[in-house]
């Protein structure tokens, strides 16, 4: 859990050094830099949705991923935690951003990709947490930026990360006979994709419920699974 750990210390430290520069940040260079972190945003995904093999596993995770996630609302309930701490954030910092989405943005950014499932399951196998000390410099960096931007909700999507990597760490030994090499490429493939919608919702061209794309990560394993068997 060490590299749990030092991952979740990343995002806060990171946070608190970009809650102090926002103050300093006007509210034009705020726009334009949320312009730039979606564009950067935009730029990882679609080099991540090239790694996938199989377009049927694609298009097949997302859309069952869809009605899973719309049928539960899972971007509801995200929603609901990031109210939840809004809620309890009074005065200047609350008026001026959304906590929620600062929230829901850094919980999904952050846990969303190769490096977390493959970093959490060689640090609960093997207890190589190499992977996730480096995805912890690139969350430092991207926690700045985004709290900069966004506030203090970022900060409290470093509990979101502690839980969401340290289940994957425990599970590993449970999860590893399923994720194989090439189940890890469809996976990040899926989940580039919705680093894109995120990109796309961080520059505000979109409002698309990422989250409730999320089960379809989970569909990536089942349809490779089957798709080894049936042969497509």
């Amino acid at each position: 859990m060490l590299g749990v750990i030092v991952n979740t210390l990343a995002v806060v430290i990171g946070s608190f050094v970009g809650l102090i520069f926002k103050s300093r940040i006007s509210e034009k260079f705020t726009k334009s830099i949320m312009t730039g972190i979606g564009l950067c945003t935009l730029s990882i995904g679609v080099s991540g949705t090239l790694k996938g093999e199989n377009p049927l596993i694609l298009i097949g995770s997302i859309i069952l991923g869809i009605i899973l996630g719309e049928t539960v609302d899972l971007d509801k309930k995200l929603q609901n935690i990031g109210e939840y701490f809004e809620g309890r954030v009074k005065g200047e910092e609350s008026s001026k951003t959304s906590v929620t989405q600062g929230f829901v943005t850094g919980s999904l950014l952050f846990c969303i990709g190769a490096m977390t499932i493959v970093g959490s399951l060689n640090a609960g196998l093997t207890g190589d947490n190499q992977m996730l000390y480096t995805k912890s410099f690139l969350d430092l960096i991207s926690s700045i930026m985004l709290s900069a931007t966004l506030g203090i909700g970022v900060l409290f999507s470093s509990i979101f990360v502690f839980v969401f990597q340290g289940l994957l760490v425990v599970l590993a030994q449970y999860l590893e006979p399923i994720l194989t090499q090439n189940t890890i490429s469809e996976i990040t493939s899926v989940g580039s994709l919705m680093i894109i919608a995120l990109g796309l919702n961080i520059m505000g061209v979109t409002k698309i419920k990422v989250a409730n794309y999320l089960p379809a990560i989970l569909i990536v394993p089942i349809l490779t699974f089957l798709g080894r068997i049936i042969g497509f």
